[in-house]
């Protein structure tokens, strides 16, 4: 062969093995490549993506990780056909769309709910329906003290307790202020659970609450700093939490104030958008891996985002979140005779979920069969903004949110983790 052909071939081969490694074959159910024909099984989700945030990308996760098992046998040759509807943020509307899940398509799973009103209007409607619920992203306290509804992530204030151990731990921190949003069991659950870390701990602690569509995010940091803290921990969403970083850097306060966030603000463009004052000054918790971790799993959900989802679905905490709990679906019902599955049976499965292991998680996830409520993802990282990007800081931690007592001892009860 000339040598520019040789060239060109050598150049040529090194292109597909570099596209190949940059999208590995996404795996799924059991990688036969075979479709799966047999009857469907119905599986709901229901999410809030119309209203005053897009809440959808964990149950577009779910999907893309459904429509690769599909592709790939399903379950045990049964298809699952996953129906996702739209609370629109409207409680009335997501008990309507419950029971049309529920009683009307035999839904015989929910999987990958993301609701800011779902778990408070459906949680006991769900448990006298005897159907089980794996959420992607819990929000509001409610999701998290209801005894059919697990969710997959840590949630708001599990979160922001990890990232105040961090401040006590790790940056020395004596005194607080958390800034939390003006909803009851979202903004005040979590800073109550500041409050109360800070009774057992004995550091100082203030909660200041606002309302995240008009507050003034100078007068709110000014607020912070007249109480002079160590440190300033936030429990807002990026486009409320990035304003008031950008406010905090106008009074210089980044210079004489660490702050840090739950997880609510772990976004991939959040670093380069407040820039290079807040390198090393800024700390997010992280309910899940880095969402560029070149760990097997983390990988797998990114080749089924690019091979089953749609390139504009966002690849994010919550669609991580959706794509573990698709995998739980996956792992209960596939130890079920595929002729058998129906509701009572598939969440007899689920409850037999004691340690489901992911790299996104930092320690195995379970379903607490028998418990009151379900908080089973609460040890978490750290990582700080530096040179427009994000850097893990921390080795997995549990969260030292004194509300876990219960679950602690029930996972010591049970042999987990």
């Amino acid at each position: 062969m000339p040598i520019k052909l040789r060239g060109l071939a050598i150049g040529l081969f090194l292109t597909l093995v570099s596209a190949f490694s940059a999208h590995a074959a996404a795996s799924c159910g059991d990688n036969s490549g075979k479709p799966a024909t047999g009857e469907p099984i119905i599986i709901g989700a229901i999410t809030g993506k119309t209203g005053p945030d897009d809440f959808s990308n964990s149950t577009k996760a779910a999907k893309a990780y459904f429509d690769c098992l599909n592709a790939n046998g399903g379950i045990k040759g049964r298809p699952v056909k996953y129906l996702v509807e739209d609370d629109q943020w409207n409680p009335e509307i997501a008990a309507q769309l419950a029971a049309k899940l529920v009683n009307d398509e035999k839904a015989v799973l929910m999987v990958g709910n993301s609701s800011y009103v779902e778990c408070g209007a459906n949680a006991d409607f769900y448990k006298k329906s005897g159907i089980l619920v794996l959420a992607g992203v819990g929000v509001p306290r409610e999701c998290f003290f209801a005894e059919n509804y697990a969710p997959t992530n840590a949630g708001p204030r599990v979160s922001m307790l990890g990232a105040m151990g961090y401040a006590l731990d790790k940056l020395n921190a004596k005194s607080v202020v958390c800034i939390g949003p003006n909803i009851p069991n979202v903004g005040t659950w979590s800073c109550d659970g500041v409050m109360l870390l800070a009774k057992e701990k004995g550091f100082a602690a203030q909660t200041i609450l606002m309302d995240p569509g008009s507050a003034d995010a100078t007068s709110i940091i000014l607020q912070a700093a007249a109480a002079k803290p160590d440190v300033i921990v936030l429990g807002m969403s990026k486009g409320v939490a990035v304003p008031l970083l950008t406010a905090a850097e106008e009074q210089g306060l980044n210079q004489t104030i660490t702050f840090l966030s739950a997880a609510s603000a772990y976004d991939l463009s959040v670093p380069a958008t407040i820039g290079s004052g807040w390198d090393g000054k800024f700390y997010v918790n992280m309910e899940f891996n880095d969402l560029n971790a070149e760990t097997p799993d983390n990988q797998n959900w990114l080749a089924v985002m690019d091979q089953y989802g749609q390139k504009s679905d966002p690849r994010d905490t919550f669609a991580q979140a959706g794509y573990l709990a698709a995998r739980i679906a996956e792992k209960a019902l596939m130890t079920l005779d595929p002729s058998s599955i129906n509701r009572e049976t598939a969440s007899a499965a689920v409850r037999q979920i004691r340690d489901f292991k992911s790299d996104i998680f930092c320690a195995p996830w379970y379903f607490g069969d028998g418990q009151a409520r379900h908080n089973a993802n609460s040890t978490t990282r750290m990582a700080v903004s530096e040179g427009g990007k994000w850097k893990v800081v921390s080795d997995c931690a549990p969260s030292p949110d004194p509300e876990l007592k219960d679950i602690r001892a029930f996972e010591k009860s049970a042999g987990i983790n």
